[in-house]
């Protein structure tokens, strides 16, 4: 594995080439959920790079930026045991210029839920992922569902500026009592990890309700809610929308998706279920 720090020197390497590249772009602090998009790129793909960019633009004042967990040593293991071909490790002065041309989320899908509760949040995402696609030009990108909004709108971003690289969208993956791998989970305490299970339990309600024919998701949402109503929780969301991110009053199998945003003390949670 090549560990590069440089843009040009990683753009000197992948240029040319006739094999497929599959890409990961991650923020660092490595998880099992990181792993199996590695993972299912190496499968796929005759050379896999990762990228390890914790992204200043996406995150509002007030976030965690300053103490977003950092793992660099245990995250170089990681990519060399998955064997990463390339592990791009740039910094904010490489990655951003003072005066830059930016791009906007769209003007509805990025206004709503996530980008309701973090105006602005989504531009910087966009902004960053467009500049990772055009320096590495993969065949093939890898995101995690667990950010559903996130991933629809970088794949409306592909689709409208003609980037020549497939989305892979790929399945959340969950710590053996059911809680969604998050680089946030170490942020918990024992007692709020506790708590942090209801999100999974309102999940597994839902998915137990459409099974049993209940398309109602004002009854869907009102139950998780009832799970998730606690003391020790404050809901942002629940929500049920189509896979175009509109709000919708019935289930529509294979074009919906359940969304949850949560805090428990500081610490923001969210998960879903593709329906």
């Amino acid at each position: 594995m090549k560990i590069i720090n440089n843009i040009d020197s990683l753009k000197k390497e992948l240029k040319g080439s006739i094999k497929s590249i599959g890409f990961v772009p991650t923020m660092g602090s490595l998880h099992e959920g990181h792993i199996s998009l590695i993972k299912k790129a190496r499968v796929e793909n005759d050379i896999v790079v990762v990228s390890i960019f914790l992204n200043p633009t996406q995150f509002l004042v007030g976030e965690d930026l300053d103490k977003y967990p950092k793992k660099d040593e245990a995250d170089k293991k990681i990519c060399s045991l998955c064997e990463v071909d390339f592990l791009f490790m740039p910094n904010s002065d490489m990655m951003y210029e003072k005066d830059e041309i930016l791009i906007k989320s769209s003007k509805i899908n990025s206004y709503l839920l996530e980008g309701e509760k973090r105006p602005g949040h989504f531009d910087g995402v966009l902004q960053v992922v467009l500049k990772l696609l055009n320096i590495v030009r993969p065949t093939n990108a890898y995101f995690g569902k667990k950010d559903a909004q996130q991933l629809t709108l970088i794949m409306q971003m592909v689709k409208n500026f003609y980037i020549d690289t497939n989305i892979i969208p790929c399945d959340i993956v969950r710590e053996s009592d059911g809680l969604a791998y998050s680089s946030r989970n170490v942020y918990l305490s024992k007692e709020q990890r506790v708590e942090a299970l209801k999100l999974s339990q309102s999940i597994h309600l839902a998915a137990k309700l459409i099974s049993n024919k209940e398309f109602n998701s004002s009854v869907i949402i009102k139950q998780m809610k009832e799970i998730l109503d606690t003391k020790n929780i404050k809901i942002e969301y629940v929500a049920v929308v189509n896979r175009n991110f509109q709000s919708i009053n019935t289930i529509e199998v294979k074009n919906s998706i359940i969304l949850i945003a949560v805090k428990i003390g500081t610490t923001r949670l969210i998960d879903n279920i593709w329906i």
